[in-house]
This record gives structure tokens, sequence and C-alpha cells, in this order.
């Protein structure tokens, strides 16, 4: 982000090079540079994010980037989540709604409708949210971290992103850095604004309207009362909006790896048993093969039929070369991603009122209240209903096979007659039900419905001791409580057992076709909709107090400062389950029982210092550290040293070297056992396999499926890690500054799910992670959390403005950018880091690009301001497919790497109309759609392309509205 702009004379080019030291960022809201014959501002003294003491700015040394509330408006972001996915800095994990929109991972589930905050790559969970400086609760349903949906961001001041550690100042979680949003603190008059964000191709749209008022002058009234509400709306966005939003593109290694089509695809389950008493018992042999016994068919699919893109936009054939599934060589697909949602549809209220009362001159108190109600429909693809051979009554048996009966014999012998027809009848069982997998689109898309309240109430005083030294001491209580019902989509597994197993349901529906009225109506009686799936609350009770002032001594550059306080919280989680009395199964519910928990909480007791030395006029060294005391995990010291040296005028040097540290969240400690049942085709025992890669050419290799366990542990201990900075800022001139910021971040002992690859790699380690049955076989794979080795985090942020007059007005070149060169990871801490993962596909977590930046041209001029801006994320090497990992299948169009993604935004402002400001901009003016890629969407959202990355959206204008009614 640029460097704010100061009146620069030769004296005070020095100062104006720590203020780019401390603010590369603030610039971007700023007006250019004013003509050098003005006379400088004066300088108040401030709190900025990351240090507790009051100074004036251009004094102030840690890195932040600063986003002014106008700068905001001219990019036409409407929501802390798009912010985040505008800054360089931060990462590219999965904690946007986008990737949370339908198949997540372990690690996601329970983020119904969450955001989140990710500096640096090292997680939502590892960077620390602030609203006005002071923590807000973390979600209800988690419990790990802040959801961005409910910060009142149209009543915002500034944001204040610090890209650094915190832990010595703030404590747990400040790893990756920390993100202030900062609104006003008091205000007098009334205005109004609207907002709307529209795409070109429909779907998506983004609508604000807000209205802020206030009352009292601090001087004069000795008091101040201001409140702003704000409403906003969310449109779907579906993934059959947006062309790019298509799996069936095998040549390129992609295609969906389901055979549940809205037309069912045939299945045989078996040569024995209970698998043999269906219609195509033991699978046929092909004619075309007869080394290959087909076990999965669509009749639409035989050599003859009319293909499988006859039973409806959304089929295709399914692709056995790509999955190693040669006995699936006449089965049909669906898009199933492309059927997610790709942005949720979303409602909100938010509120944040402030009551400041001045005591006397140098103390004050105030009140103030933020609250929202966020609500998020999180709708994905319909259910698939399988057949199984399992008799248990929650399972689709053989009494929930398509039976022959009155009412489906004409459909019965179709498929029957079909199958005949290419295998012949021999091998067929006429009259034995069929065996299936569809996709039920009568029974309507899922849908979970969760509705979000949040508060913070904060009562302070604040004031000067004297002439030296200021306090504020708070207390606040911060609640975030949630709950998610099933929506449509959902039915009663007993009911929906008696719709398939009286063939009231037919799968094998044509496109104009329908379900008889008799069947929606026995669908419409199974509806589970209205079920509360489960609920939870995050509770967050804190009292703080720093005091910051001089020593009242000085070193050569000047007086010494400090700033010392305490921090007392408690915070509580509770989640609940399944509240019925009667607890009637329902269909695939994704119920969460055996994570409940009542009511835990665990108290923090810290102090902290910070002192600030100049040792010389050009050389300062601030020093921290904090104490904290945790219930359960003892105590904790971290420190921190931070400097800077001018050596001489246009050159300035900073470094930064402090720890860190992060709890485990209640659900990492307590959460009970849950059961995964893995889906993908791409796994092999790694005692036979080593590579742990299936393919059915190479013996030992054959693809298994078993359930994976995840839960807590209440043994998991603190995350450490160490963070280290080095930077130079040079300033030769005053229409021209550049900073370079050199930064790692390693972490020990981290807290994650174990992961797959790793119990693979290191399997002789972790063998006991593979339970097995009597005979041998992996049943389920233990991948509940563990401190884990931790990882190694390099890269260096680049910041540079070129500014001047042009055209009569004046002009900001700002290029922003972020490389990342390293990043490793190692399961334990006796083994050793991977291979640098910089630049690969990593599913799930942070997405390590190498490059992205951010190009921005200004030209102001009057009441006219133009803004261009060049929006650049680097390409990646791609996910591999199950036939290219094991080699047995190289598609043609195969492309091992993700091509880069760039956009251009603009926007246009105008304040020449009195009272009034109107911004206008386009965003993605050339509309770029998201690069392709073949991750596999078992285990990612985004159907052929990356939601970490692009913008869905396409072209889109914005237009926001203020008016001052005085």
């Amino acid at each position: 982000m640029p460097i704010r702009s100061l009146p620069l004379k030769p004296s005070h080019l020095a100062a104006a090079i720590m203020l780019g030291l401390a603010v590369p960022g603030i610039g971007l809201a700023q007006d250019a540079a004013p003509d050098s014959g003005k006379s400088a501002r004066t300088l108040d003294t401030v709190t900025v994010t990351g240090s507790r003491i009051k100074r004036t700015e251009i004094e102030t040394q840690l890195p932040i980037t600063v986003l002014q509330k106008e700068r905001i408006d001219q990019l036409g972001i409407s929501s802390a989540e798009q912010l985040l996915m505008f800054l360089n800095i931060a990462g590219n994990g999965s904690d946007n709604l986008a990737s949370n929109g339908g198949i997540v991972s372990e690690e996601q589930r329970g983020n119904n409708g969450v955001s989140g905050a990710n500096l640096r790559g090292q997680g939502a969970d590892a960077t620390l949210v602030l609203l006005n400086g002071r923590r807000v609760a973390t979600h209800g349903l988690k419990g790990r971290a802040v959801d961005l949906n409910s910060i009142p961001f149209a009543a915002l001041d500034r944001v204040e992103v610090l890209r650094d550690g915190a832990s010595a100042v703030y404590g747990t979680d400040a790893i990756g850095g920390v993100i202030n949003f900062i609104t006003k603190t008091d205000y007098t008059g009334l205005e109004a604004s609207t907002f709307v964000d529209v795409t070109e191709e429909g779907g998506g749209n983004i609508f604000r309207a807000n209205l802020l008022g206030g009352w009292g002058d601090l001087d004069n009234d000795r008091w101040n009362v201001f409140g702003t509400v704000t409403y906003k709306k969310n449109e779907i966005l579906r993934g059959t909006d947006r062309d790019f939003s298509n799996t069936f593109q095998p040549d390129r290694g992609l295609s969906p790896d389901t055979r549940g089509t809205p037309f069912a695809t045939v299945f045989s389950l078996g040569s024995t048993g209970v698998g043999a008493t269906s219609l195509l018992r033991n699978g046929q042999l092909d004619p075309a093969d007869p080394a290959v016994r087909q076990t999965a068919i669509n009749i639409l699919d035989l050599p003859g039929a009319a293909g499988c893109e006859s039973g409806g936009d959304m089929m295709g054939p399914y692709d056995h070369r790509l999955w190693s599934s040669a006995a699936s060589r006449y089965a049909c697909a669906w898009d199933y991603p492309a059927a997610a949602i790709i942005q949720q549809p979303q409602e909100s209220v938010d509120f944040i009122g402030r009551a400041t009362f001045k005591i006397s001159d140098n103390h004050q108190a105030y009140v103030e209240l933020v609250g929202s109600q966020v609500d998020v429909e999180k709708t994905f693809e319909p259910n698939q209903i399988s057949s199984s051979t399992s008799t248990a009554t929650t399972a689709l048996g053989p009494a929930t096979w398509y039976p022959m009966n009155a009412t489906t014999q004409e459909t019965y012998d179709m498929v029957y007659d079909a199958l005949a027809a290419y295998f012949g009848a021999g091998n067929l069982n006429y009259g034995a039900p069929i065996a299936y997998r569809w996709r039920c689109i009568a029974c309507g898309p899922r849908q979970i419905e969760t509705t979000t309240k949040s508060y913070r109430f904060l009562a302070a005083f604040e004031g000067s001791l004297g002439s030296k030294w200021d306090y504020n001491v708070g207390l606040s209580r911060a609640s975030s409580k949630s709950e998610s019902t099933l929506g449509s989509g959902y039915h009663y597994t007993d009911a929906l057992r008696t719709i398939l197993g009286s063939g009231l349901l037919n799968p094998f529906l044509l496109p104009g076709q329908e379900q008889s009225a008799a069947a929606m109506s026995a669908l419409d009686a199974a509806s589970a909709a209205g079920v509360m799936l489960y609920g939870g609350e995050s509770i967050l009770t804190t009292l703080d107090a720093t005091f910051s002032g001089s020593l009242g001594f000085s070193l050569p550059g000047g007086e010494v400062l400090a700033a010392t306080g305490i921090d007392l919280r408690r915070e509580e989680f509770k989640f609940d389950g399944d509240s019925r009395v009667d607890k009637r199964p329902i269909f695939n519910a994704p119920f969460d029982e055996s994570n409940i928990l009542d009511n835990v909480s665990r108290d923090i007791k810290a102090v902290y210092a910070e002192v600030y030395l100049p040792l010389l006029d050009n050389l300062d060294i601030t020093v921290a550290g904090r104490y904290d005391e945790y219930d359960g995990f003892g105590s904790t010291t971290n420190p921190k040293v931070s400097f800077k040296f001018a050596p001489f005028d246009g050159v300035a040097l900073r470094g930064a070297y402090s720890t860190g540290f992060k709890v485990p969240s209640f659900n990492q400690l307590f959460n009970g056992v849950t059961e995964t049942q893995y889906t993908g085709l791409d796994l092999a025992d790694p005692a036979t396999c080593p590579s742990g890669i299936a393919n059915p050419a190479v013996a030992g290799c054959e693809s298994i499926r078993p359930v994976e366990l995840f839960g807590g542990k209440e043994d998991l201990q603190p995350e450490e890690s160490t963070q280290k900075s080095f930077g130079v800022v040079l300033a030769p001139v005053d229409w021209l500054n550049v900073s370079v910021d050199w930064w790692e971040i390693e972490r020990e002992n981290t807290i994650r799910s174990a992961p797959r690859d790793i119990l693979i790699q290191y399997y002789d380690v972790f063998a006991s992670n593979w339970i097995r049955d009597a005979s041998g076989e992996v049943v389920a794979i233990d991948r509940r959390y563990i401190n884990s080795g931790g990882s190694l985090m390099r890269g260096i942020e680049i910041d540079g403005n070129v500014m001047g007059d042009l055209a009569g007005g004046t002009f900001r070149l700002n290029l922003n950018g972020s490389y990342i060169n390293t990043f490793k990871t190692k399961a334990l801490e006796t083994l050793p880091y991977t291979d640098n993962l910089v630049g690969d596909y990593v599913r799930y977590y942070n997405l390590p690009i190498k490059w992205k930046h951010t190009l921005t041209f200004t030209w102001q001029k009057g009441d006219w301001s133009h803004n261009l801006s060049q929006i650049y994320r680097d390409g990646y090497n791609d996910e591999l497919p199950v036939s290219v990992r094991n080699n047995s299948y190289i598609p043609e169009n195969w492309n091992p790497r993700v091509s880069n993604y760039t956009t251009y935004n603009y926007s246009l402002v105008y304040s020449g109309i009195e009272r009034m400001k109107l911004t206008f901009g386009v965003k993605n003016l050339f509309d770029e759609d998201p690069p392709f890629t073949a991750h596999q969407n078992d285990f990612a959202a985004g159907a052929a392309w990356e939601t970490r990355i692009a913008d869905p959206r396409g072209r889109a204008y914005s237009l926001l509205m203020e008016y001052k009614f005085r």
C-alpha cells in the first residue's frame, strides 16, 4: 500500500522516512502531497496498532498498512471479506464464504456463514482481529476465529493491519499479525449512504444502506452520542450462472467423480450374498472388452443410446480413464461442483452506538455497543441416493432398491430391455430390484440456514494522569451466538426409505418428465426443514487497563516512553447438538453430536510492558514483553524487540524479533470423535503401496476408502512461534519512496488434524494411525488433532510510490507486492522439513503462491478523482488428477500449471455537489474469468476455478451515494 504523503521540507525528510517505515499504506486514502510552501501540520500523539505507547505518528516504527474509509469506498469494497481478498499481505486460505459453499474439509465443518482474516498465510485462528483496539468474541459455532461478517464495516473510519507478530502486546493468536477495524469515536451530524454492486452477467449482486447520526459537541456540550445502522444483502450466485464453472473438461484432467446422476446409474453390489440379489448381480462382461466386468452402467451411455447428455444439462460421461475405474466405462456423471453455490445468499443488520462524556478537561468516559445479526443460507447440491447392502435402519439397503411392481413396471422394463439389448439377458436377474446411484433433484437442493447474533458492550474511562501519563481502562463483554437449521433437501430417513422402496419415486426420468403428484406429496411430508442442527455461543469478558507516558528522563534521541498494563479475560464456549426429544434420523443431515460442549471456560491473566528508547537522533529501540497465565496450560512469556535506524537522510533501516504463542481452541481440546468417509479414488494402503497412490495396475495399490477419524485431544499443548523481520526504506526525493521488508515466521507444535500425506510419507512412524480389521484391511485413519512439528515461512513485501503533478492535477503511482519464497512443514519436531511448497497446490489451507501485487494509479483534479488498479495473482502447480498421479493415463490437454490471474478495477469519485459524494466503479474491467484448475472437487470448492484466489462475479458495476443532511 502507498506511503502517506506529508509536507516535505529538507528538515523533515528523515521524519517522513520514519513514517514510511511505519505505515506503507496510509497514502491509499490521502490526497496528493500539498505544495511545499504550505506549513507542516501539527502531529498529535496517537496509539497505533501493535504498540501501547502513545507517540506522534512519524515516530512509529512498526510495519503497518492503513486503509482509510475513502480509499475503501473507491475500491468498491463493501465487506471485510472483500477487503481481505484485496490485501496482498492476506493469505490465500479457505476463509471466505465461497470456499465453504459446498464440500469442505474437516477443519471447516461448522463454519457455516463464516469469513475469516488470514494474514501471511498463518490461518484465521492465528490472526488477531480487533475492533477499536479490543478483542471481540470468536464465532459461535467453532470458537476459533472472529467472523468478519459481524464487523460494522460501513461505520469504519479506517483499518490498520500490523504486518508483524504481536503476542508480546496482545497475547495469543497474534502470530500472523493483527487487523484492527477502527470506527469513529465521535460524530455530529446526520448522513446516509447507499451502495449497489451489480454484476453484468447476473447473480451475486450486493446492496447496502447505512444511516449515521450524532449529537453533542465534546468541547462545548461535554458529551457526544452517535449511532449508525447498516443493512446489507448479498444475492445468490449459482455455479450454473458462470460458464467457467464446469468440471466436464476431461481432456484437461477434470471430470466429476460421481456416478450419482439425475437419470440413475445402475450398480452391481457384489457377486454373493445380498449384493447378488439385484438386477445387475455380478456386473456384466463388456462385449467390446470381455476382460472387464462392468459394475456401474447408465443405459443412456450404452453404445447406440442417446448419450449421457440427454439425461439433463449437467450430465455427461463418467471419465473412467481419469478416475482409473475401468468397470465404470458406461457410467454417467453429473456436474455436482457446478451445482454448488458460488456466493451464498446473505443478509445482515449491524449497529454501533457510542456515548462519550467529558468528565473534565483531562478525563472522559464512554460506553459503546456493537451488535449484528447475520443470516446466511448455505445451499449446495441435492442428496445422492446410493443403494447399499446394509440392512441398518439408517441405510439405503435392499428394501429401498427400485422394485418391480405395478407402479414401476414400465420404467423397470425400459431399464432391463436396454441392458439386455447390449449385454444379453443371461446374467440379468429379471424381477429383482435395481440397485442404483441417483441424484434426487426432486428432493431439492440441500440448505443449511445459519443465524449469528453478535454483540459487544464496552464501558471505559480514558484520560491523563498529570502531564506525562495517559490511561485507558475498560470492561467489556462480547458474545457470538449461532444456530444452524435445516432448510430444503433433507428428509426423515424412515419416510425416505419407504418412499424409495415403494417405487413411488422414479430415478429414471428424462428431461421434461416429472415425478408424480403422489411422490412429491410424500417427499413434502418427509421433509425435515426447520430442524435445528446445532448451535453454539462464544463469550468473552475482558477487563483491561493501559498506562502510557514518559519515564521522566531522556536519552540523546529524546524522551524515554513506556506503557504497561493488565489484561484479564474469561473465555467461554458452549456447543449444542440436536435438541429434539425424539431424535428421528434425517438422511445425510450433518449433525455434530459428538462435539457437544457444555459451558467450558478458562481464565487468562496477563501483564505487559513496553519501553521506547531513543538512543540517538537516528536510532531508537522498542522493547516489549508480556506474561500470560492460562487455566490448564500454565504460563508463557513473550518478548519483542524492534528498532529503526536512519544512517543518513533518505535511508532508513528497521527490524524486529519476537516470539508468539497460540493456545488450543475449545474444539481442538474437547471435540469428540467424528467419522468421515473418505470419498476419493486416489488412496492406497501405504503398508503395501509406499506411495499411497492408488493404481489398479500395481499389486497392493488397490484403491481404499476407509473412514477418517477427527476430534479433539485434551493433552494438546500451545503452539509457539518466532517472528523475524528486516526492512529498508528509501526516500531520496519528495516524489519517490520505496520500502522492502523481509520476514520469517517459524511455528512449532502447530495444532492441526494429522495430515494424510504425512501419515503416508512417514508410515513407519504413524503405523498406529492406520486402524485395521482382523483381516488387516484399513478400516479407519486416525486424524485427530496433534501438535505437529511446525512450519517455516519466509517472504518479502515491497511498496513503492511515485507522485507529482500531471495535467493540472496530482497523481500517485503505487506498487504494493508480496513475494513468498519459502513455505515448509514438518510432521514432528524430530522430522526434517518438507521440500519448499511455494507455488504448489495445497488442499484446504493456505495456497502459497509466489507473488501477488496491486499496481494503482490515482489522478485527482478539483472535484474529480480517478483510480485504476491492476490486481495480479501468480500461477501455481496444479493438483494432479488420479490417473496422472499413478501414471495410468495422461489427458490430451493436461497442463500441470494454473495460469496467473490479472484483473483491473476503475473508479471515479465526484464531490462537486453540495453535501453529496458519488463514487462509481467498474470491477474486473475486462471481465477476466478465473484460471482453470483441475483440483479434485471432493476436497475443495470451485468447479474448475480456485475460490482462494479468484473473484467469480465477473465484471460488476458499483455506485456509492453519500449525502450529509447537516
